[in-house]
């Protein structure tokens, strides 16, 4: 089969697409053959080895949407010819996957294979942030930052969807803020150019937002502490500027502030089954268009180096897919 392989640490052009050998799966997994995948920034991390097992060569990619081809011995659920949704072990930027079955999830009928491979993580990861490690309440002040790319745009409508009374955004770029404004946000800030704490505290008449969702930390993470309301969340689940943030003890107690930590590949890994409740809540969102994906970028998987080059570049909106079938 055809896939992507990253043969040694660096920039994109260290991904080859070549002809590789067929995956082998286990009486509990299933084999997919690949119709769609995406690009998300834990790709970008791998590749520079920030993010993985380091060993060579390796396939990169955490989502697919196809249709199963065969399944395991102990397969229950999932039949052959369904198009599903996977995160799979193998890697997704090739031709067919391998993936275990508690993270294999059928699709309706009427969804396109396109939302399917742009929503597992950004839908799944939304929902989670929010409904279940957040908590969001009706009439809370929501800041989602990063708020132009594929979490930050599916984010702001869950938040909206949940009850969020208020939705801010925060974007690198002024040709970024009609993106996030289209998604839903109420007001967003371009970070570049104004300090989003001070703008945030304003909208808010001073008291801040309720809910914070970062995933780029460092200097972010810090000034997210001084727009945080009392009895606030702020959740802390990526670091896509590479730096730490730090906090203060006594910014949280008397205040009685919280600063959640979430990993979604922590969860596939040791809570798969949390999964399967999340993905009956996405699935009836897509299915109804309450949640629409948003899509910039497509790409045959042949050209992912000028796709994860737009995400480096942070010049992306939206989800990028790439294409498997011709």
């Amino acid at each position: 089969m055809k896939a992507v392989i990253v043969t040694k640490l660096g920039s994109p052009e260290v991904m080859k697409y070549t002809e590789v050998e067929m995956p082998t799966y286990s009486a509990t997994e299933v084999l997919i053959e690949v119709n769609t995948t995406s690009v998300n920034f834990a790709d970008i991390k791998s590749r520079y080895g920030k993010k993985g097992t380091g060993k060579f060569p390796f396939i990169p990619g955490l989502d697919v949407a196809g249709i199963v081809v065969a399944v395991g011995s102990e397969v229950k659920e999932i039949k052959v010819g369904q198009r599903v949704i996977a995160f799979p072990s193998t890697g997704s930027y090739c031709e067919f996957a391998v993936a275990n079955e508690k993270l294999t999830f059928v699709i309706p009928e009427n969804m396109s294979f396109d939302v399917a491979a742009a929503c597992p993580i950004v839908s799944f990861l939304s929902y989670q942030l929010l409904a279940m490690v957040a908590k969001i309440e009706a009439g809370e002040t929501v800041l989602v930052h990063a708020a132009a790319g594929g979490v930050g745009t599916t984010a702001i409508q869950f938040a909206k969807l949940l009850g969020a009374g208020k939705v801010i955004g925060t974007v690198g770029s002024e040709e970024k803020i009609a993106f996030a404004e289209e998604a839903g946000a109420d007001h967003v800030i371009c970070y570049e150019k104004e300090d989003f704490s001070v703008a945030v505290n304003d909208l808010t008449n001073g008291r801040g937002a309720n809910v914070i969702l970062d995933s780029i930390a460092g200097q972010v993470s810090k000034k997210s502490i001084e727009c945080l309301a009392h009895y606030g969340r702020l959740v802390h689940f990526g670091n896509s500027s590479g730096e730490v943030g730090m906090f203060r003890t006594i910014d949280l107690h008397s205040s009685c502030r919280s600063i959640l930590g979430f990993s979604f590949g922590t969860t596939r890994k040791e809570r798969p089954e949390l999964l399967r409740e999340v993905s009956k809540h996405v699935f009836r969102y897509l299915e109804d268009e309450s949640v629409k994906i948003k899509i910039g970028h497509h790409f045959h998987i042949s050209e992912v180096a000028k796709a994860h080059q737009l995400v480096e570049q942070r010049l992306s909106c939206g989800k990028i897919l790439l294409h498997v079938k011709e």
